[in-house]
């Protein structure tokens, strides 16, 4: 049977049991102790009836509870979907109604959203709701007969070999309103892991960040590379996130060696001007990945730090955490030069081509297509947009070899990098989130308030890298404010969806095809002051 996410922890907690693994505020756990909790889990969640390839939905924020759980589903042959807790429940109802969960594991702090969802759907039996602290959770519409603790009562030994292809689904961003889940395999994990821990170099007993939440793909990084490597994951709390003083201090109070974010979190820090000069001694790498990072911002983190090594990394969720990447060797002098998104891992390839899907010119901007190990076999129960954005490598005769339409534009450059050029479609990337335009339309045009309504994204400087506007035309006779419309926005999509302005229209422009004019409601925002 090919090799598992999980074998990598059975190798680390036989080898160094007593090392740490996962480190989050004054609470720690060993590699032999995370082993024996997720062997515990999934030796439960066989004796319940789990089949293989079921589907468990994680309703937890970061924490050592969560990894435990997301190791013990992989145990046990199954597949667990981590779910953004900060969305409206209308959304997250989508989500389970696509996944289709055989278990549900809760955090305290999830309960309210989890009610509300579940309240959506049939009831759950109290079995099926598993409580990831020490008590049973209950709630109006379900209630947990189980807590994490008893599970200490089941044997600790190691369960079953049971085949499963996919080890996760990620939900991001779907054009129609729903959200797509991007199936990710073991073997997409591990192929990564074997490229991107060879060339940083992460080495035994490490400290890693874990800055991202758990829906968020760049998360598989940093858990699995560090028991890839038998370092120790620092899970950085939500509180901390937000302030970026705090940021800074939790890099030095843990000493982290290796920090991998969203360019925005950098971005942050740097506006608040927070790091020191000669600040992080301990540190060595700084990665990102997600977004572009404006140059002036790398200046002011490679001025203050010589000794880190600074690296993006490039590559959507459907091609597993990152397929390229680029070392900057000096800092940038000219602050409008681009930073590239560099070369293809081992196993990956990029290529820029036309609409007849032939290699763009030398130089010419075209469409980023990626081909390789880490390409996902595709979306979750979805034929139809799976094939649409997986196609078949015109230029070779194996059925199996398939190219995905990033939907990115980019050019190879005289040095034979690959430069990032800006989206070829309504999707874009705010503070690290990949956001459909088309989700947010399709919320809006929902709301009974409004006639009409499109949205629009300008490209600012500031650290959200997009600002997202909305054009709307209310209902005859309603007297529509924009608090009213982000209100109303606020239960149907994320909060870091919701558009930052707003401006009434009698009637939304129109371009000759009789198709809304997106670039004059641009011009509207941006002559207004946007």
């Amino acid at each position: 049977m090919p090799e598992k996410l999980h074998h990598l922890l059975y190798r680390q907690a036989q080898k160094r049991p007593e090392a740490t693994a996962l480190v989050m505020g004054s609470n720690s756990m060993t590699y032999g102790r995370l082993d024996e909790l997720s062997n515990r889990l999934a030796n439960y969640l066989v004796s319940q009836g789990c089949q293989p390839r079921d589907r468990v939905c994680l309703f937890q924020p970061k924490s050592l509870e969560a990894v435990v759980g997301m190791l013990g589903v992989l145990k046990a042959g199954c597949i667990y979907v981590p779910i953004d807790t900060t969305s409206p429940a209308a959304r997250i109802s989508r989500i389970v109604t696509a996944c289709a969960p055989r278990f549900f594991f809760l955090a305290p702090k999830a309960a309210g959203v989890f009610d509300d969802v579940i309240g959506r759907h049939a009831r759950v039996a109290p079995d099926d709701v598993l409580s990831m602290t020490a008590e049973p959770i209950q709630g109006r519409h379900f209630e947990s007969n189980v807590a994490l603790t008893q599970i200490d009562q089941v044997p600790p030994a190691r369960p079953p070999q049971r085949e499963s292809v996919a080890a996760h689904i990620l939900f991001t961003s779907g054009s129609t309103g729903t959200p797509k889940g991007v199936v990710i395999t073991h073997r997409n994990v591990l192929c990564f892991l074997e490229q991107a821990c060879r060339y940083f170099g992460i080495a035994v007993g490490d400290r890693i960040s874990g800055h991202p939440p758990l829906h968020f793909d760049l998360s598989t990084f940093d858990i699995y590379g560090s028991i890839f490597a038998g370092a120790e994951l620092h899970m950085v709390p939500h509180e901390v996130s937000l302030l970026p003083p705090k940021l800074a201090a939790f890099i030095r109070s843990s000493k982290l060696q290796q920090w991998f974010s969203v360019p925005s979190t950098l971005s942050y820090m740097a506006k608040f001007d927070v790091v020191r000069s000669g600040d992080f001694p301990d540190l060595k790498r700084v990665l990102w990945c997600g977004e572009v990072l404006p140059t002036p911002i790398l200046s002011y983190w490679m001025e203050r730090l010589p000794h880190v090594r600074f690296t993006n990394l490039y590559g959507p969720t459907e091609a597993t955490i990152a397929s390229s990447y680029y070392t900057v060797t000096e800092c940038p002098r000219d602050q409008r030069v681009s930073i590239p998104i560099g070369s293809a891992f081992e196993g990956e390839e990029l290529l820029v081509l036309d609409e007849d899907l032939k290699p763009a010119g030398e130089g010419e901007i075209g469409d980023l297509y990626i081909r390789g190990d880490g390409l996902s076999p595709g979306y979750f129960q979805d034929e139809e947009k799976t094939r649409a954005a997986f196609l078949p490598n015109p230029s070779s005769s194996d059925p199996t070899d398939r190219l995905y339409k990033t939907g990115d534009l980019a050019r190879i450059g005289d040095n034979g990098f690959f430069y990032f050029h800006g989206r070829s479609d309504s999707q874009i990337k705010s503070r690290g989130y990949r956001i459909e335009l088309g989700e947010i339309e399709t919320a809006l045009n929902a709301l009974p308030s409004l006639r009409e309504g499109s949205v629009v994204a300008v490209s600012t400087e500031g650290f959200e890298n997009y600002a997202i506007f909305c054009a709307y035309v209310p209902q005859v006779g309603s007297e529509t404010t924009a608090v009213q419309i982000k209100k109303e926005l606020a239960e149907k999509i994320p909060n870091y969806m919701i558009p930052s302005r707003f401006k009434p229209y009698g009637q939304l422009p129109k371009n000759a095809n009789g198709k809304i004019d997106r670039r004059r409601i641009k011009e509207d925002f941006e002559q207004d002051g946007a």
